[in-house]
């Protein structure tokens, strides 16, 4: 697929927004231990929270392509903002994509605007990769449904109102049951939960809810059973890719960073560029991140064709966070004690890898999934 004019206009202005304003801001994030709603507008302004809403709604039309790559870009200062910005817009894709008008206009307008914050809430205390096992259950009720259960380590949940949950209408265990609705936080039955307290990122606001006797209404089913667990895994597959980007994203910017250190910096009398091993350790680095970065850049255009990238998504995802959890470190290391400064984005994106090695599958069960699904030429 051939990037637009105006996606490229967008990706620019990113780059732009991401020196100019992110970058700055990261440090202080992190130290107040939550993300300004002054952020989500900014955002929403450049219309980052829309990106693949199609322009007939108020959104950009941009293709995945465009929407991984903004999400690298967001990830060169902070990934967890990278990854607040990214489900807002989700869920408002999400929402453009639904049928009912009504539904839309009382959600996808605010989203656009960072009036609303979204979230999409698969995760429960006890359950993570293994979704079909999820327990919140929603029981018919009249013209529509109650819902009881608890969702955790959700990004957003700490101030998301516009949130699309998966839940079981049927038993536990049975995939075929698995249904998406749309959830007003604003709403009776709604009770949001604390902040996930993760160990850095909380710009990210992660965090769980829970939902008690919630009473859905029957159009707020945006996902029917069966059909929402196969619209999500498809979904997921796309996330793989774009949480990849955002890996080499952190890795673009702590190579930058310590390129520029090592130039400028003095060691036993000449700078640290000019050591053999620190060139060396910076040059294995550089080529891996080039290697992911093709992955990446494969996988985007066969989301974007519409073929199956179930295979190719997850080994996207391992490559991209397997080559960061290598080199990360390393580059830290590469800094000196000039890494550790919160004012530089080491810290930041070193707990990011981990999460990235984490969310949407962990890497294990990614690799299980490789090895399930590749086969002899």
């Amino acid at each position: 697929m051939t990037t637009q004019d105006h996606e490229i206009r967008l990706i620019d202005a990113t780059r732009h927004f991401v020196t100019d304003y992110v970058m700055p801001n990261a440090s202080r994030w992190e130290r107040e231990r939550a993300l300004p709603h002054e952020a989500f507008k900014r955002a929403a302004a450049m219309g980052l929270t829309a990106i693949e809403v199609p322009v007939a709604l108020g959104g950009m039309g941009c293709s995945f392509t465009t929407k991984a790559g903004i999400a690298e870009l967001l990830a060169t200062a902070d990934f967890g903002f990278a990854m607040a910005i990214v489900n807002t817009q989700n869920v408002a894709k999400k929402f453009s994509d639904h049928p009912d008008f009504a539904l839309g206009l009382l959600h996808l307008p605010d989203l656009i605007a960072a009036d609303r914050i979204g979230c999409t809430a698969l995760t429960e205390p006890d359950t993570g990769s293994d979704f079909a096992a999820i327990t919140t259950l929603a029981r018919a009720s009249g013209d529509g449904w109650m819902i009881s259960g608890e969702k955790a380590w959700i990004t957003n949940a700490t101030r998301a109102d516009s949130i699309i949950a998966y839940v079981q209408t049927r038993e536990v265990g049975d995939a075929s049951g698995i249904a998406a609705f749309a959830i007003d936080g604003r709403r009776d039955g709604f009770r949001r939960g604390a902040s996930s307290d993760p160990i850095g990122l909380h710009s990210n606001g992660s965090g769980g809810f829970t939902l008690k006797d919630y009473y859905a209404r029957g159009d707020e089913m945006i996902g029917e059973p069966g059909e929402a667990f196969k619209s999500i895994l498809l979904e997921i597959n796309g996330a793989r890719i774009y949480v990849a980007a955002m890996a080499c994203g952190m890795m673009q910017s702590a190579l930058d960073a310590a390129c520029a250190y090592g130039s400028r910096r003095q060691s036993f009398g000449q700078a640290l560029s000019g050591h053999q091993g620190w060139r060396w350790r910076l040059a294995e680095a550089s080529s891996e991140l080039a290697a992911a970065k093709a992955l990446v850049a494969s996988a985007c255009r066969a989301f974007d064709a519409g073929e199956d990238v179930q295979c190719l998504a997850a080994q996207t995802k391992v490559m991209a966070t397997r080559m960061a959890e290598r080199h990360l470190p390393a580059l830290t290391h590469a800094m000196g004690a000039e890494g550790l400064k919160m004012d530089q984005p080491f810290g930041r994106h070193l707990v990011g890898i981990q999460f990235c090695g984490l969310v949407d599958g962990s890497t294990e069960m990614l690799l299980e999934r490789v090895a399930r699904l590749i086969k002899p030429a």
